[in-house]
């Protein structure tokens, strides 16, 4: 497909900050603001899915994974979606399951990118928009940012902080949330090493594999585009599955309260059909991260193909927890 083909090359120029990537985020945003003003959802949809994936999306008679993320996507309309996706909101949920003490110190909230004065925050912090993924602003008071590099990052947090994250990926839990800046600490472990990402893939509140996200960020907070994945069972056993990214080099250890991070994760996608419960593990104490209802928007590389048919056969698309829209 020749224009997924240009996708790809403008993608892989972008990506490393300033005018590209500001360029490239800008014009699918607008090419995609228009297509889903003009186009039905289920025909943007597979327009989507095949400018990223190459493959047709099957939506009539859905079986492998992403086929059936999409389909959820499409119809359910559960407003606890919207509560569990918003990065601020999340945190009473989380509170209410009897979870609050894995929530990660909330410094700020704020409501105008202006309000934002980096000076007060005397820890390293995160700052990030409660209504997307991405973006988000790294500030070590003791390595501070030049005055040009905090503007930049300012620019790139307002861009996404103006925008509606539905409009690319049509995802609909990111749709209708009252749009935040929140500010976090980071945190690290006793080597002040950033954690690794455990992510819990639950079927109708069922933790049934870990997507292990290894070197996320760097040493110095920047993104590492090329981070490696494993992939792992109940019982940390490495599995046989490709999902997107190659696995790491070496073995990681399974980590100190690992049964607490499936117990966590079960109790806390249990209301919905399938979501992911992304956790932190910091020398045996567990942080929550967010919950994710569409893993990589629907357009990842599952091998073998069995185990993308078993994932799909995970997700019961007649449950009785998807509220029609």
């Amino acid at each position: 497909m020749i224009l997924s083909k240009i996708k790809d090359t403008i993608s892989n120029l972008s990506g490393k900050g300033g005018t590209i990537d500001y360029l490239y985020t800008s014009l699918k945003y607008n090419v995609a603001s228009f297509l889903g003003a003009v186009w039905s959802e289920e025909h943007y949809a597979k327009w989507f899915y095949k400018l990223y994936t190459g493959k047709d999306l099957n939506l009539e008679n859905p079986k492998y994974f992403d086929e059936k993320v999409w389909w959820l996507k499409l119809n359910n309309r559960d407003p606890m979606l919207t509560v569990c996706s918003d990065k601020y909101a999340v945190r009473d949920y989380v509170k209410d399951c009897g979870y609050e003490d894995i929530l990660i110190p909330q410094l700020d909230v704020l409501i105008d990118i202006r309000q934002l004065d980096v000076s007060k925050y005397h820890e390293e912090v995160v700052i990030k928009c409660n209504h997307n993924s991405g973006g988000h602003i790294f500030y070590d008071p003791k390595n501070p940012m030049s005055d040009s590099q905090l503007r930049m990052a300012k620019k790139r947090l307002k861009y996404i902080f103006n925008h509606n994250a539905f409009v690319l990926s049509h995802e609909w839990n990111y749709k209708n949330i009252d749009r935040k800046i929140v500010v976090e600490k980071i945190i690290r472990d006793k080597n002040g090493n950033l954690p690794l990402d455990y992510k819990f893939m639950c079927f109708d509140g069922e933790p049934k594999l870990l997507f292990l996200d290894v070197g996320v960020m760097n040493a110095d907070s920047t993104y590492n585009h090329d981070y490696p994945r494993n992939i792992y069972d109940m019982q940390f056993n490495l599995l046989p599955v490709y999902e997107t990214r190659p696995n790491s080099d070496g073995k990681i250890e399974k980590p100190e309260n690992f049964e607490r991070m499936v117990e966590i994760a079960r109790k806390l996608s249990e209301p919905f059909p399938f979501c992911r419960v992304d956790l932190y593990n910091v020398d045996g104490k567990v942080y929550f991260g967010e919950i994710t209802f569409y893993h990589g928007g629907g357009c990842n590389k599952i091998e073998p193909e069995e185990w993308d048919l078993k994932m799909g056969s995970w997700i019961d698309i007649n449950s009785p927890k998807i509220i029609k829209k």
